[in-house]
């Protein structure tokens, strides 16, 4: 009986000491979304003027974001996502995609054109969550109009995301990637030096086959930026 008396101690004080760690991961998730601007102490990477791009980066709560800038948000990422979601038999659902843009937890980048009457031109949407208990900064969008790609801009964006993770004690930055999404797992992979971490795939509830088929990346903190 004391050996068995042991083992249930022991159980229990496992059972303690893992629940004291998870508030304390939770703690810290709580803290990041307590920010009022993630983005204060990081005055130079407020602007990019680089390749004839001129614009303003702010970090804000989709609380904060006005109706007309929320409506741009969907659009953009409807307009750069639709055909990937169709293509990947995902298919595209215009009321889930903005509950999970509008969702409480939801922070946003948004890059103004400061020459163009400050209109946005990207967005990086993003939340500070737990992933299989570790602290993460998950980058669920990050959308560039046409005219502002492949200068840079989405680079800069991912490294300000970067930061804000390292800032707040984040262990990684992840996103979800659709496998035939080959331009951006190639920004990701190889510009950004994002590792792979698990594929899976989404079935159908009756077991009709395969719907969906993602990569999961991944970046662990402390981060090296690079030009």
């Amino acid at each position: 009986m004391g050996r068995k008396s042991a083992k249930g101690k022991e159980k229990k004080l496992k059972r303690k000491e893992d629940t004291a760690k998870l508030a304390a991961k939770m703690a810290i998730v709580d803290a990041a979304n307590a920010q009022e601007d993630p983005m204060s102490s990081m005055l130079p990477f407020k602007k990019f003027d680089r390749n004839g791009i001129h614009v303003s980066i702010l970090c804000q709560k989709v609380g904060q974001l006005d109706g007309e800038l929320t409506e741009w948000a969907f659009n953009l990422t409807k307009s750069n996502m639709e055909t990937l979601y169709v293509d990947n038999e995902w298919g595209w659902n215009d009321k889930k995609k903005r509950e999970e843009m509008t969702d409480d937890r939801a922070w946003y980048l948004i890059a103004r054109d400061l020459n163009n009457s400050s209109h946005p031109v990207a967005l990086a949407h993003f939340r500070f969550d737990l992933d299989n208990n570790d602290e993460v900064l998950y980058c669920y969008e990050i959308q560039l109009e046409k005219t502002v790609r492949r200068k840079g801009l989405g680079k800069f964006l991912m490294q300000i995301l970067e930061l804000l993770a390292f800032k707040a004690q984040m262990k990684k930055v992840m996103m979800t990637v659709f496998k035939n999404n080959l331009e951006a797992q190639e920004f990701f992979k190889k510009k950004l030096k994002y590792v792979f971490l698990l594929e899976f795939f989404i079935c159908l509830t009756d077991n009709s086959g395969i719907i969906g088929r993602f990569s999961v990346l991944s970046l662990d903190c402390p981060f090296i930026l690079t030009e």
